[in-house]
């Protein structure tokens, strides 16, 4: 049975993921911060659903170096690694904090790869070990007023291209997905006018759903992925292509 770590399992796209795989036989570690209530939601349904499968929630602040050991150590066998955890702030970069800056890069970069270096041992021992990064369409074209999230993106496809070729001998692969407009809380604050002007840029004249996200994820676990590595999938609509 395959096991996967989905890092913010609790958002929007992550528990999207989580039901993708889950529903395909996967067994799951789902990671969160603050959200303890989807997680434990998540974990009813799925033991519940699926009960031949493992699940388990594991907590850690993303910002918090010191409590990665501890994590780690909450992990068993693993197969696959499925980076969706990720915040914004609209501002303009003259606006952006020290400590949100410090804070955005150890969510998006640090974190993550000081997780990969702990995990990497588990994934080649799988023979067939997946590593997945949800970035932004913002990672390829960048955004005004979030210059520092386009940062740290752009530095997640860099990583990405790199991490894929050390690790390609192992039988690891490493991709992202870059999402372009998604239907997540992350918009709701944008007014009924700003929506429909962003449908209109966008070719297909919508935003994307979840499931439409998650389905790549599938995909790139899929046994019949492994020459794919090194790649960024943009799922956008046609928008900022």
């Amino acid at each position: 049975m395959k096991s996967a770590l989905i890092m913010g399992a609790s958002g929007d796209i992550g528990s999207g993921i989580a039901q993708e795989l889950a529903t395909n036989g996967w067994s799951l570690y789902l990671h969160y911060h603050t959200d303890d209530k989807s997680i434990e939601r998540q974990l009813r349904n799925y033991q519940l659903s699926y009960p031949k499968q493992i699940f388990f929630g594991i907590k850690l602040d993303m910002t918090d170096e010191l409590g990665i050991e501890k994590f780690v150590k909450n992990i068993f066998q693993l197969d696959a690694v499925i980076f969706s955890s990720g915040f914004t702030t609209f501002q303009l970069l003259t606006e952006v904090t020290s400590k949100t800056m410090d804070d955005m890069w150890a969510v998006h970069v640090k974190t993550p790869l000081l997780l990969l270096q702990k995990l990497q041992t588990k994934l080649a021992y799988s023979g067939s070990g997946r590593i997945v990064f949800i970035s932004s369409i913002y990672g390829e074209s960048g955004s005004p007023m979030e210059v520092i999230y386009s940062t740290t993106k752009g530095a997640q496809l860099s990583f990405v291209k790199a991490y894929s070729k050390e690790v390609a001998s192992q039988g690891i692969t490493v991709n992202a997905i870059s999402p372009g407009a998604i239907e997540t809380k992350m918009n709701a604050g944008f007014s009924v006018l700003e929506l429909a002007k962003l449908k209109e840029e966008i070719p297909v004249g919508r935003m994307g759903c979840i499931s439409e996200i998650s389905f790549w994820v599938h995909q790139l676990l899929d046994p019949r992925s492994a020459y794919l590595t090194g790649q960024s999938i943009v799922v956008s609509g046609g928008w900022l292509r």
